[in-house]
């Protein structure tokens, strides 16, 4: 159980850490327009918003790595901590924005979650 939590914790870091590439870099590209299907008129007037928003998947995906390499008396804490944000988030992403959230962010995150705890 140990190996699936970390395996489900290393995915959810590395949604997070795709989220930061397409909300920093590639907002205004035709694949991040694509992914958040706004327009290039949309993706001008947002980058800012979508950079900030970036940065703070950023700081949950180091959380969530800082959970893989911590210690067994900080693994939990910290990755409980930081899997509860995601799917925190998640959920709001899913009733403000779009219900596809909810799969992408919210579902491996309570995975990683449950996974974690019972892996003890």
């Amino acid at each position: 159980m140990h190996l699936l939590a970390s395996a489900l914790i290393a995915a959810v870091a590395a949604i997070h850490a795709y989220i930061v590439v397409l909300e920093m870099l590639l907002w205004n590209q035709p694949i991040g327009r694509r992914v958040f299907r706004t327009t290039p008129e949309q993706a001008a007037q947002t980058a800012t918003l979508a950079a900030n928003q970036g940065l703070y998947n950023g700081f949950l995906a180091a959380g969530l790595v800082w959970a893989l390499l911590a210690g067994e008396g900080l693994r939990r804490p910290v990755g409980t901590f930081f899997l509860a944000c995601v799917a925190v988030a998640g959920v709001f992403g899913a009733a403000t924005v779009s219900r596809r959230i909810l799969f992408v962010q919210t579902v491996p995150a309570l995975a990683a979650l449950l996974c974690l705890w019972l892996a003890g």
